[in-house]
């Protein structure tokens, strides 16, 4: 049975899906980079996504029971913080770059090129997205460490 949506709350565990939805998201905006910058900016950032999802899946594996695991676990997380931190800088400097031909970014259905007035508000949108995605996991991991370190004052 679900629950309303009204009704919902915030997963313990939901750093890892927003994790997971920023490497989907982060593929498919480094798609739209020209081969001429592909080779050289889209093979770095999509690791640093990729980090992101393995520090967060490996936080969220280990049940903080004792203090060691505590301490791995919240290791972890600051690791996935410090990777979309990261991630962040590099998506943006992708942005720069491809805000300088925006039209190059996108075709239509028939494989022509997009005009740029529609490709820069496609580009935006996309860039949005990512940033809100980036800012949401940010706090995720913030709270996930923050409860982790609470959960030692408890014991």
């Amino acid at each position: 049975m679900s629950v309303l949506q009204m009704k919902r709350t915030t997963s313990k565990a939901e750093f890892v899906n927003t994790a997971n939805q920023i490497y989907v998201e982060t593929i498919n905006f480094l798609t739209r980079i020209s081969a001429r910058y592909s080779r050289l900016l889209a093979e770095p950032v999509a690791k640093l996504a990729g980090e992101v999802i393995d520090h967060a899946e490996k936080a969220n594996s280990i049940f903080p029971s004792d203090d060691q695991r505590r301490e791995l676990r919240k290791a972890h997380l600051i690791e996935a913080r410090a990777s979309l931190m990261a991630l962040d800088v590099r998506l943006t400097h992708c942005y720069l770059v491809m805000n300088q031909n925006p039209e190059g970014c996108f075709t239509t259905a028939k494989g022509k090129a997009v005009d740029a007035k529609e490709a820069t508000v496609k580009l935006d949108k996309m860039a949005q997205s990512l940033g809100e995605l980036i800012d949401r996991e940010n706090e995720l991991l913030k709270g996930a460490a923050k409860s982790t370190a609470q959960q030692k004052q408890k014991t």
